[in-house]
């Protein structure tokens, strides 16, 4: 069971980093949008084409706010709700497998 655990473990960290450097890419989106940014610059069309698929989801489901986006505050809400409930979880769950406690 420790082969398991150790593959549990190495993904919750890849999880975790995936889901941080994640994070600040979006705190960069909105922070670069509030200054009007050149739309053919190859930073900002990277920053759009990796966000725009999780936040346009978001701004579906939220009602219109008159011209105002907390899309990036609702996403980042969803961040970190996954690091700090799913990830110690699954970090616990590791540590059970591996001293032999199971599910």
């Amino acid at each position: 069971m420790f082969m398991l655990a150790n593959i549990i473990i190495g993904l919750t960290k890849v999880l975790d980093t995936v889901l941080t450097l994640y994070f600040w890419i979006i705190v960069i989106r909105a922070i670069i949008s509030w200054v009007n940014p050149d739309p053919y610059n190859p930073i900002v069309r990277f920053l759009y084409q990796i966000t725009e698929p999780v936040l346009g989801r978001v701004r579906r489901i939220l009602p219109q706010m008159g011209g105002l986006d907390i899309s990036p505050l609702i996403v980042i809400l969803i961040i970190y709700f996954v690091q700090a409930g799913i990830i110690p979880s699954l970090y616990e769950l590791a540590n059970r497998l591996k001293t032999g406690g199971g599910f």
